[in-house]
This record gives structure tokens, sequence and C-alpha cells, in this order.
């Protein structure tokens, strides 16, 4: 049996890719939570994570970390990880990469909270233009491919890469287009995605750097969370 290392689910945007790809594809894992303690938790996640990071892949193999690196691992058991078609698959590994390394303002301006959802009172430069991008390759993917999922018909790992962009959407109101907002929302409404929601909710931590950072260019509208009741 697989092992899954991962933070919070309220906060970690990495965890939640390779999280919500096994549980979507129903491959089976034991799920490992070590919640995020304060600014630093390289020491304590080395006990597990080379990198000192989450999440992290335990196997018969060994350890892989990275969410790309983990993806990559599942594909070799689990081709249906990428899409079948070799035109779609191209792509999505293109935009899964892209969202791997890129989209650095949407991170910074918007971190992922599960529980909670916001108004934005500005919208940076650096994050329009990531807006304008996201509304390109959502575009690209469910005209070229057919849809309803960004390389066609079945939820493979590029739709997993961007559903904490859906939730950082749909939590901030982003401007984005409607066809973009509809594929954030039914990313939203999967089961997968509705089960680390339902979790993310009722977990008792409350990280101030995170909380703080989403109130830069933002207000908070409502927190969910029992503990903010």
């Amino acid at each position: 049996m697989r092992k899954l290392f991962i933070g919070n689910k309220n906060y970690s945007s990495w965890s939640l890719r390779p999280w919500v790809l096994m549980r979507a594809l129903c491959i089976p894992f034991e799920e490992v939570l070590v919640p995020f303690d304060g600014v630093d938790n390289y020491q304590r996640f080395k006990a597990f994570a080379p990198n000192g990071r989450v999440p992290c892949l335990e196997d018969d193999q060994g350890v892989v970390w990275d969410s790309m690196a983990i993806t990559e691992v599942l594909a070799e058991d689990h081709p249906e990880v990428w899409p079948i078609d070799r035109a779609a698959r191209r792509f999505a590994r293109a935009a899964a990469a892209e969202m791997h390394s890129g989209f650095q303002s949407l991170r910074s301006a918007c971190p992922m909270i599960c529980s909670a959802t916001f108004s934005m009172l500005a919208i940076p430069d650096g994050l329009s233009r990531e807006l304008t991008r996201l509304d390109e390759i959502f575009s690209e993917g469910i005209v070229q491919f057919g849809g309803p999922y960004l390389a066609g018909r079945e939820f493979t790992a590029v739709d997993a890469s961007f559903v904490p962009v859906a939730i950082r959407v749909i939590h901030y109101g982003l401007p984005v287009s409607k066809q973009s907002r509809d594929y954030c929302n039914q990313s939203l409404k999967m089961p997968a995605v509705v089960e680390w929601l339902d979790a993310a909710i009722q977990e008792p931590w409350f990280d101030l750097e995170e909380e703080t950072a989403a109130r830069r260019f933002a207000n908070l509208l409502e927190d969910v969370r029992p503990l903010t009741r």
C-alpha cells in the first residue's frame, strides 16, 4: 500500500494535487497527514521526505517527492493518469508543467484556504496576466479536446494540477471567462474534491502566515470552519 504524506488540507495546495488524482482515479493509498507547525517545518518533514516538504509518496520501491515526480511514478503503473490520445497527452503534460513552475502571482496574492471565501480589493498586474493565461489554457484544452475536462472526457493529471487553482478562482471570485469559471465550478463538485474540502473545514489548525497573506489584496467574506464561529 502506498503512503502519501500531506500537509494541512486547508492550506496545502501541493498536497492536494496527487491526493485528488489518486482518489479520483481509485488508486489505493494510505493518507498520512502531518500538519504544518509554524513557518519552518523542514526538520520535521525530513523524517519522511528527502526535501523536507510535502507531498511525498512512499511505496515498496522507495520514496518519491515533489508532486510532478509523484504523478509520473503513478503513471508507470496507471496509464490513465495521463490522456490516452497522444495530442491530448502532450497538451496535458505541458499545461501541468506550466502550472507546476509558474503562476507565482496567483500563489502569492491568493493563498489556497479551502474554508474561506474572499472579495478581491485589487487585481495586481502580475495576477491579471496570469488569469488571462489561465483562460487561454482552459479554452485551448476544452475546445481542442472536447471537454468536459482539460484533455478530453476523462479526469487526468492535468485537471488534478489545476484543482487548487479552481479553488482559488471560486473562493476569491477571480475575474475569468465564463468557460473558465464553469470548469472551476465543475472541479469543485467532483466527489474527491468535495471530500478534501469537507475535511479541510474540520481541521483545527490556523496558519497565521497564510491567513495574513490572503488578506493583502482581499477582504474575508466568510470562513466556515467551526473554530471561527
